[in-house]
């Protein structure tokens, strides 16, 4: 039963905005209609709306302005992974509340997030005035999946309209527990390659006369599993897997001429894609005149420090702090996040939000306690922005 977790209204609200969000099965790069319904949501609340499609996905930019001062950007997604009935407790769309949690695919990933914030832009516009800086939605249909078309598109149209972030508010889901526990803020880069080696086949009983393919990777897996990556620092840390090895060969007798190794390096912040491919390139050096090597899926990694003057992890951290009475962890562990697409020199990118232990999984779902706990430290992060000078 709910009774226990609902202390006012506006959490019953906050309940009944993931519910309708959860319902709409909005799987990469369908909306679903919810970017309608949110636009719906903040022209009442006097954001100005801009919906733009780029091939087939779905992009909203909602704007509402108080007066000169910071921008502050807040970033999610609608959009969700596939999800089928086979061992959920509940239909996987229905937004229905078990034992205290509410189900559902996308409900942590990041429909939560989305209706935390929503709940708390509305309590800070009833019960204060700002008079300084802008606030902005930027959502996207398009994040779960190759994530071309949707915030790389929004953070093209902001500097197209001379918009420049001070802060990005990312509503990912971050704690490892409860909501307020753990912060990102930053994540690490990603990048995968693709080998493919070219030996000469032969007789498995006359080796002299071969080149097998499948004994240089076992040479090629060992010198990129040993690379050592002397950038990383606590709590960024470098890794290099091996995702697939595969050797075309039908029969037992002759030696392999082809071999093909994927890996995916998830790299600290201290690095960047080209520093990478030079680190790999240099290990496998000794291997070259057998290999090609392909890189795909580039993601640059991003990072945000704490800052002398207009601190936005200062204050994330303090919001928390007043919400939570701890203060979070940080880290910069896990994928890869649409936060950077708007990390730069200039804005500071944070992400928090509900609990991510059930992400992507059967019986995806957030506490109702957590998601109350979430927009209030939404609510508390708006409040002190707004009011900051």
């Amino acid at each position: 039963m709910i009774s226990a977790a609902i202390e006012n209204k506006a959490d019953l609200e906050v309940i009944d905005f993931v519910q309708t969000l959860v319902r709409a099965k909005s799987i990469t790069p369908d909306d679903a209609g919810t970017l309608s319904w949110l636009s719906e949501q903040l022209s009442l609340l006097g954001f100005d709306i801009d919906i733009f499609d780029v091939n087939g996905v779905k992009n909203l930019v909602a704007a509402k302005q108080f007066g000169p001062g910071p921008s502050l950007g807040f970033i999610g997604h609608v959009d969700v992974v596939p999800a089928n009935s086979d061992g959920w407790k509940v239909c996987p769309f229905s937004g229905e509340i078990f034992e205290g949690c509410i189900y559902g695919r996308g409900v942590a990933d990041m429909k939560g997030g989305i209706a935390a914030m929503l709940s708390a832009t509305k309590k800070m516009l009833n019960q204060t005035s700002p008079q300084i800086g802008s606030l902005y939605w930027l959502i996207t249909s398009d994040e779960e999946g190759e994530a071309e078309y949707g915030s790389k598109e929004i953070a093209a149209y902001l500097a197209k309209n001379d918009i420049v972030l001070d802060a990005c508010l990312v509503g990912e889901p971050t704690a490892d527990k409860i909501a307020g526990d753990t912060i990102k803020n930053g994540r690490r880069g990603a990048l995968s390659g693709r080998i493919h080696i070219k030996g000469k086949a032969g007789h498995v009983a006359y080796p002299e006369n071969s080149v097998n393919a499948a004994h240089i990777s076992g040479n090629i897996i060992n010198s990129l599993t040993n690379i050592v990556w002397e950038l990383d620092e606590y709590g960024s840390k470098t890794g290099l897997q091996i995702t697939g090895l595969q050797v075309n060969n039908s029969v037992d007798n002759i030696i392999p001429d082809n071999c093909e190794i994927t890996f995916n390096i998830r790299y600290s912040h201290n690095y960047d894609s080209k520093a990478i491919i030079k680190l790999v390139e240099q290990a496998l050096v000794e291997n070259q005149a057998y290999i090609q090597c392909e890189w795909e899926r580039p993601c640059e990694s991003y990072y945000t420090g704490h800052k002398q003057n207009n601190c936005f992890l200062g204050l994330v951290e303090r919001a928390i702090y007043d919400t939570c009475g701890q203060y979070p962890k940080l880290t910069t562990a896990g994928g890869t996040s649409d936060g950077r697409f708007f990390s730069n020199s200039h804005t500071q990118v944070i992400e928090c939000g509900v609990a991510n232990a059930t992400i992507h999984q059967v019986n995806e779902c957030i506490a109702i306690p957590d998601l109350i706990q979430v927009k209030q430290i939404y609510y508390a992060i708006l409040k002190n922005y707004f009011n900051s000078k």
